[in-house]
């Protein structure tokens, strides 16, 4: 032991528990007081304490979430706020306050006012700039599977809903004209295309004719197209552009989840143009329910029906003029006779295409984007209801299907006619709450009576509870009270 630590170690009055080992200390000849440490208080603690405490009666245990001694019994009371787990303004918690407590009112779970977080092994009311919640914790960026998104000033994470949102540079600058064999790759699980996107001649012409020996650019393989199904915004300033298109498709349906066509910069007040494409068939843009700005040009696709169809003022935005120019493709007596009409389930706001999955809107229900002739409302699986808007939405899967009659009447647990399992409140759950937090210090422990409902275990059960009585407890909680 150097003659440093001889000085120090007569001053540590903290130093009161030797969790495991002995303790050897020799040749320290300016060592003073070392006689007079009774070694075997510090070393040895009641059974019961588990190795921590604060003297030597059974009573003198630390706190359970005490890492390294202690001063006192409670959880204030653990040296230099040594916890096993977390710190929380100074005690010594198994858990921070969590983000969602249960309401003994409403029998839900809902959002803690006091939550916080887990910094490292601090709870924290906000996590440090340039953090974001995930959960309960605080990182420095949110996991792959999550975007982040802004609540009430705090920054946090949220599960994306299919793809996460990536914004990708579109085409025409002069780097990057057109799509073409070189940059379709930099389009994979796009969301939003910031500016154009260009389907030019001088690059789809390598599918049909080969190599661009102008640009030395290989052909694009036309399944590479495929890439486009995730987009579902054209933003910016910008617009869609194709003139040329691969001969083996007879649609646009790679850009089938395309929902908005911004349009701010127009090409000759167009921000939608299809030309000169004689192997269209059909748009197939079912996803598609704005133009924000910008008017149609399709022209000079001799096989294309179903445009004439589409109710085009619907899809516009804003007070602009619209002087659409469609023109020169399939004549419609044609595409009639030749039973290129909507499904018969779409409304008259027109399609995209062949199906019910092509309609603009539906003139019952749909389900999924596809219109159908009803909602699965007295038979069928899943059971369903209609939302406002004519959508079939499935029942909450703690609802019991019922025959004759309806399954629920919304989306929640609390809409069920009749519940599958058990009710907690107006709410069907799988199971009665156990060991919840509810915001208080407290767990909240319930159990199911005859009728299936969830009722509160006695106060004094820590671990459930088959009934209400105190002799209904686990026994592991029922014989730490009698003792």
């Amino acid at each position: 032991m150097s003659p440093s630590l001889s000085e120090r170690l007569p001053h540590s009055h903290l130093f009161t528990e030797i969790l495991e080992g002995g303790v050897q200390i020799i040749s320290n000849k300016y060592l003073s007081y070392g006689p007079w440490v009774f070694w075997q208080d510090i070393t040895v603690c009641a059974p019961q304490c588990n190795g921590r405490c604060f003297g030597t009666s059974p009573r003198d245990c630390c706190h359970i979430e005490c890492a390294a001694g202690c001063k006192g019994p409670l959880d204030v009371d653990c040296f230099v706020s040594a916890c096993r787990h977390f710190n929380d303004s100074g005690s010594c918690v198994p858990q921070c306050p969590q983000t969602l407590i249960y309401n003994k009112q409403t029998f839900q779970m809902e959002t803690n006012p006091n939550a916080k977080y887990q910094y490292g092994s601090i709870c924290v009311s906000q996590c440090p700039t340039h953090f974001v919640v995930d959960g309960s914790s605080c990182v420095s960026a949110c996991p792959r599977d999550k975007t982040e998104v802004e609540r009430g000033g705090q920054k946090q994470c949220e599960p994306c809903s299919g793809l996460c949102p990536k914004v990708c540079e579109g085409t025409g600058a002069e780097h990057r004209q057109t799509v073409d064999s070189s940059n379709i790759d930099s389009f994979i699980n796009c969301t939003t295309i910031q500016g154009s996107l260009h389907f030019l001649p001088m690059s789809l012409n390598t599918v049909r004719h080969g190599q661009d020996d102008f640009k030395n650019i290989p052909p694009l393989d036309a399944k590479k197209l495929e890439v486009f199904r995730t987009v579902r915004e054209i933003t910016g300033l910008y617009i869609l552009n194709i003139q040329s298109w691969p001969k083996e498709l007879s649609d646009l349906s790679v850009f089938s989840g395309l929902t908005t066509i911004q349009g701010r910069s127009l090409f000759k007040r167009f921000s939608l143009i299809v030309m000169r494409i004689p192997t269209l068939t059909s748009l197939g843009l079912r996803s598609l329910r704005e133009i924000s700005d910008g008017s149609v040009y399709i022209s000079q696709n001799p096989n294309l029906c179903y445009h004439h169809t589409v109710r085009w003022a619907q899809l516009f935005r804003g007070t602009r003029a619209r002087n659409n120019e469609i023109k020169d493709n399939r004549p419609q007596a044609e595409c009639v006779a030749d039973s290129r009409v909507c499904d018969p389930l779409c409304s008259d706001s027109g399609c995209w295409g062949p199906g019910p999955d092509q309609c603009l809107s539906c003139r019952n229900y749909s389900r999924d984007g596809t219109c159908v002739a009803s909602c699965n409302f007295y038979t069928g699986n899943p059971r369903e209801f209609s939302g406002p808007d004519g959508k079939c939405v499935v029942c909450h899967p703690e609802c019991q299907p019922q025959d004759e009659r309806v399954t629920c009447t919304g989306p929640g647990a609390d809409e069920c006619v009749v519940c599958a399992k058990l009710k907690d409140g107006p709410h069907c759950v799988s199971s009665c709450p156990s060991g919840v937090n509810d915001g208080q210090r407290g767990l909240i422990f319930k159990y199911a009576n005859k009728e299936g409902h969830c009722k509160p275990c006695h106060i004094n059960c820590t671990q459930g509870c088959t009934g209400p009585g105190l002799r209904d407890c686990f026994e592991t909680a029922r014989l730490a009270v009698s003792r």
